[in-house]
């Protein structure tokens, strides 16, 4: 099953599988167009990315919610997912990437999103 680009998921588009897909293909950065890959290159998300990762972990969050435990590889996703990108985005800065002004909150906001799976309490992405 191939997912369609971060930007073509809607809210009605997506379920647990469609979520868990979008997250694994932004992590791994196999593509040019994944959230790492394009970090890693120095350039910024493209336009509507963070926002189909953020619902994705919302689905994936209220598909977890209440488990006693998770599956390692979806922690691991997670996890690359949320360390990496902060990782990349510093290493950017070092270098003197001009990142747009909303990335670093954006990184914050999946960030939590991921530790609220982690925690099974969703936050308030909007305050952070």
């Amino acid at each position: 099953m191939k997912l369609r680009k971060s930007s073509e998921v809607t809210a009605s588009t997506m379920n647990y599988a469609t979520a868990h897909q979008l997250i694994e293909q932004q992590a791994q950065a196999a593509a040019p167009e994944d959230l790492l890959a394009r970090l890693a290159q120095g350039q910024a998300p493209v336009p509507g990315q963070v926002t189909s990762i953020l619902l994705a972990l919302k689905v994936i969050y209220e598909a977890l919610h209440g488990q006693a435990s998770l599956d390692r590889q979806t922690v691991s996703l997670l996890h690359r997912l949320a360390g990496e990108s902060r990782t990349l985005f510093e290493q950017g800065l070092r270098q003197g990437v001009d990142w747009p002004p909303l990335l670093d909150a954006d990184l914050g906001r999946i960030a939590a999103a991921v530790q609220g799976i982690f925690t099974d309490a969703w936050p308030d992405i909007h305050q952070v």
